[in-house]
């Protein structure tokens, strides 16, 4: 009830024996059945993206991933990087700062926290160049061509954002002012450098590779080097010669691609995303032409079939729209978190018609997975590496974001990587660690996904588990109202009848370990507030 305080967490045992799974549940009610759904979860679905090592070890991250829109464009000789769109198109030179890491460094800190890193192979065909002196360059600089709308007046005053004053943009630049030529001979190099200096995949070494960022966008972030748009083919062919290249070094490397940035993405070339600006998306050329009226990413795989499987893991990105994320944090309204409540369905539910401009029915895992048992190779890994619900900063982020991990593991997401890491100790930082080091020694949540039901998942949401090292059970809950107190009833099936409860509670934006209980005649209830995100672990009698 809003606005009642939070009182201190209720056990009691319930004299009911679970039978059967009743066809409708109470809204409070998690029924769990241990012998029923089971499927691996895989540990590389908590991945995350520019942790620190600290962050590393404390999330007991499995997976690190360098990046982004200037990982695109990143020159490991000079270890320096172009930001394009995101900040003036500058060339910068990398520094200490995490975000600033796509090689070495970066390999190194990730293997010094136990993590995989997961590095970004440029291929747009620019690397970025600096000035004497590590100093930045310009890709419009305004002493070359003209004041511009924006400039970078807090840093490099010479660099523009591109557009006249007018508004129209600047078109006959020379992408050589602030990058060089790059291929695949030029990352060959880096490829071996990096084996050289780590050895191969498997024996320390790095063993993940995505191909380049978001290439459909291209023609926006960096168009200062590659303005229009990409054809499907370009992308299809690249992928190809870079993955064939990688791994031709190190057989034991693992590629990822296309890392398309979303829904249009997955069914339209970046050459038909530029065209549809002024002409919509009737009649694009690459759909007619190339992909034969096909959507884009199916396209793809069927083409890399065709190559000879160059790539190991499917993998795109995926970001909850209406407002749902957005880099100042996303909509914090009451109507916001209600539909960030309602959106992580995009990721699973084949009924969810998404309300957004999407205006479709997204089901992201299991299309992915369709996609690629019927036009690739079946049971090819499937990824999302990159993904943000938004609003990490509060419980109704973390709630979302919890959700998402548990949909990860309950639908057989292969592996995941949040851009980026949230803040140490947020909300949302806490809602992780729950799953992976809730208690500070490396308990996580259990690696076996079972059947877990409840009324309905945009208000209280469920995941269970077995965890095979000393034979819990997991429970993570997930109350994603907005406020007031509620009771969960958890109600077991084919799993110990009686036996000792821990639980580790996050509300309030702390996480907290809960006095000791147990649980009796296969169920046992809980008070918990909203919004709140619970794990409960439970053992047999004498387990």
């Amino acid at each position: 009830m809003p606005g009642r305080a939070r009182p201190s967490l209720h056990w009691s045992a319930l004299a009911v024996v679970l039978l059967g799974l009743p066809v409708l549940a109470a809204a409070g009610d998690v029924e769990i059945d241990g012998a029923a759904g089971h499927r691996t979860i895989s540990p590389l679905i908590y991945g995350v993206s520019y942790a620190t090592q600290s962050q590393l070890s404390d999330l007991n991250a499995p997976l690190n991933r360098s990046g982004g829109d200037s990982a695109t464009r990143y020159n490991w000789r000079l270890d320096a990087r172009n930001a394009g769109k995101d900040w003036f198109f500058e060339s910068l030179a990398c520094s200490a700062d995490i975000f600033d890491q796509h090689g070495d460094g970066f390999v190194g800190l990730s293997k010094a926290a136990g993590a995989e890193p997961m590095l970004t192979m440029p291929m747009i065909g620019w690397v970025a160049k600096l000035d004497e002196g590590r100093k930045p360059l310009a890709a419009f600089s305004i002493g070359k061509y003209g004041l511009q709308q924006k400039s970078d007046l807090e840093g490099f005053v010479d660099a523009g954002n591109g557009l006249r004053l007018d508004g129209t943009a600047i078109t006959n630049n020379d992408p050589n002012d602030a990058s060089m030529p790059d291929g695949p001979d030029d990352e060959r190099k880096w490829v071996e450098h990096l084996v050289g200096k780590w050895g191969l995949a498997g024996k320390g070494g790095v063993t993940y590779y995505a191909m380049d960022n978001e290439p459909s966008f291209w023609h926006d972030i960096h168009r200062d080097v590659h303005p229009i748009g990409a054809h499907a083919r370009e992308i299809a062919d690249k992928v190809a010669t870079y993955a064939t290249m990688v791994k031709a070094i190190d057989p034991g490397a693992r590629v990822l691609a296309p890392e398309e940035w979303g829904w249009t993405a997955y069914r339209y070339s970046g050459f038909d995303q530029q065209y549809a600006v002024q002409h919509g998306f009737d009649k694009a050329p690459d759909r007619t032409d190339q992909t034969q009226g096909m959507d884009y990413l199916p396209w793809l795989l069927s083409q890399w079939k065709t190559a000879g499987h160059p790539v190991d893991v499917v993998s795109v990105h995926f970001y909850p729209q209406g407002g749902v994320y957005k880099e100042d944090g996303g909509d914090q309204s009451a109507a916001g978190q209600l539909l960030r409540n309602r959106s992580t369905r995009d990721l699973w539910d084949p009924d969810y018609l998404d309300p957004t401009w999407i205006h479709d029915k997204v089901a992201l895992i299991p299309r992915l997975r369709r996609w690629v048992d019927s036009y690739y190779y079946p049971g090819t890994p499937i990824a999302i590496t990159e993904y943000n619900w938004g609003a990490e900063k509060t419980m109704n982020g973390a709630t979302a974001q919890a959700d998402a991990l548990g949909i990860f593991g309950r639908e057989g997401l292969d592996l995941a990587t949040r851009w980026a890491t949230p803040p140490t100790d947020s909300p949302t930082y806490l809602a992780m660690k729950l799953y992976r080091n809730y208690d500070g020694r490396k308990s996580g949540f259990g690696e076996t996904s079972i059947a877990t039901r409840t009324a309905d998942p945009d208000r209280l949401a469920a995941f269970a588990a077995l965890r095979a090292a000393d034979g819990a059970m997991t429970v993570m809950v997930i109350d994603k109202d907005l406020s007031g107190d509620g009771q969960v009833d958890l109600k077991l099936r084919n799993f110990a009848s009686r036996g000792t409860v821990e639980a580790y509670q996050l509300a309030d934006g702390r996480l907290t370990h809960l006095p000791p209980a147990g649980f009796a005649e296969s169920a046992f209830s809980a008070k918990v507030p909203a919004p709140s995100v619970t794990l409960f672990v439970l053992k047999g009698a004498g387990s």
